[in-house]
């Protein structure tokens, strides 16, 4: 983190990112000394409500970040810069989205947490356009111009106010991960499956110490204590209550709790109850410490996709055996009536055999489970995912792998990711494939 006194001392001349967090009411002018190298300005966490007119003085600006500041309105001026394609204005209290705030170059849009009613037809304008969330508005629609969208792959609208999906948005030849629990469209989770989840009274929990935290909740290693058994090591997740790029935290433990057991899922052990400040969460398996995160979040520059280190790589049976679980599960996911919303490397576990889990269910969503057009499609759009993630484990694979079987898969990988979504094979027919493999 930088400082305004620095700033104003001339110290930070030539860098590419600047990110100030200083209570800031106005924007310091002297950020435009930085306009011959500035790349990525974040000022988010400041009390900002307006930004300049002449922003676009920033001419090599790509990223903006102004989350948990005051505006309400998402500035005009935005628009303006020619090489902006990252515009990210979480958490304010925005209402107003005029088309000309949309730079012409706008790959990557998020406006989650806000209070917005309505979109501009301008954003179906944006051929760029890859990534675009929106979790925890007021929207019950899209615009229809968002059609021509035929590059976006992500797009988060859970906790709106949407009673249907829009029909041109499950025909999109790119979108890959969908969001949209929490809206007035969305089927109800499994009410049998969460009343027979058992109730762990918070008191025979000793908690030890945090494995990790994330958007929606901190993950820490305990002991569950219960009469005449041992003390058995568990992991507790309690949930945060704030809204996520994902959608609400509790959608993401109904979800867990209504996908059941699966050898390739995260086991639930139960829900925690008579927490002293009422927090909501999960008591879950232990992972074995020998697992590991296949990938890493995509980054600011691969914006929808996973970054893998340049060392991982698989013997042909390794990744085959990950390709067979997580189609497996996904299968067992669609039976009931669930799209995860987030299949991806980085929430896949794995050891060095290959067994793996899918975790980080912050953007299942629920569907019917009979068998109809949308329902089809939903679950097709996660195929492409599948397909993807496919493809990215056969770029790794180094030895172990005949020829024919590479063709095969690479057949596999290219039915998974057609652009007619409903051409594209169901989970069942991509296991017993992988299953003759």
């Amino acid at each position: 983190m930088h400082t305004l006194a620095q700033l104003r001392a001339g110290e930070l001349s030539g860098i590419t990112r600047l990110d100030l967090c200083e209570g800031l009411t106005d924007f310091p002018r002297e950020i435009f000394d930085l306009a011959d190298s500035l790349e990525v300005l974040n000022l988010s966490g400041n009390a900002l409500s307006s930004l300049p007119d002449d922003l676009h003085r920033l001419h090599r600006l790509r990223i903006l970040f102004c989350s948990d500041n005051r505006f309400t309105e998402l500035p005009a001026c935005v628009g303006r810069c020619e090489t902006l394609s990252m515009v990210g204005f979480k958490a304010n209290r925005i209402v107003h989205v005029p088309g000309a705030a949309l730079p012409p170059k706008l790959r990557w849009l998020i406006l989650t947490d806000n209070r917005i009613e309505t979109l501009p037809d301008e954003l179906g304008e944006r051929p760029a356009l890859q990534k675009l969330l929106l979790a925890g508005n007021r929207l019950t629609r899209l615009p229809s111009s968002m059609q021509a969208c035929h590059r976006l792959e992500l797009i988060r609208i859970a906790a709106n106010r949407f009673t249907e999906l829009p029909q041109w948005l499950l025909t999109l030849p790119a979108l890959t991960w969908l969001a949209y629990a929490g809206n007035p469209l969305e089927t109800e989770a499994d009410s049998a499956a969460l009343d027979a989840t058992p109730v762990i009274d918070w008191s025979t929990l000793r908690l030890e110490h945090k494995l990790g935290e994330g958007a929606s909740g901190v993950i820490s290693r305990a002991l569950w204590q219960r009469d005449g058994q041992p003390d058995t090591p568990v992991a507790v997740k309690l949930y945060k209550g704030e809204m996520t790029s994902d959608g609400s935290p509790l959608h993401e433990m109904n979800a867990c709790i209504t996908a059941g057991r699966h050898p390739n899922l995260i086991r639930v052990e139960g829900r925690i109850g008579r927490h002293p400040d009422g927090a909501q969460g999960l008591v879950m398996q232990l992972i074995d410490p020998h697992y590991r995160n296949l990938a890493a979040l995509p980054s600011l520059a691969s914006c929808s996709r996973d970054v893998y280190t340049d060392d991982c790589r698989f013997h042909a049976d390794a990744a085959l055996r990950v390709a067979r679980g997580i189609a497996s599960v996904a299968e067992h996911l669609h039976g009931h009536g669930i799209t995860h919303g987030d299949l991806y490397g980085h929430n896949i576990l794995l050891n060095d055999q290959g067994d793996c889990l899918l975790g980080d269910f912050g953007a299942a969503s629920f569907h019917a489970t009979e068998d109809n057009l949308e329902t089809r499609a939903l679950q097709r759009i996660e195929v492409r995912a599948f397909g993807i993630l496919l493809g990215e484990l056969l770029e790794r694979i180094d030895s172990g792998l005949s020829d024919e079987r590479r063709a095969a898969l690479q057949a596999l990988e290219q039915r998974c990711c057609q652009p007619d979504v409903l051409s594209r094979p169901g989970f069942g027919e991509v296991t017993a494939l992988l299953g003759k493999l």
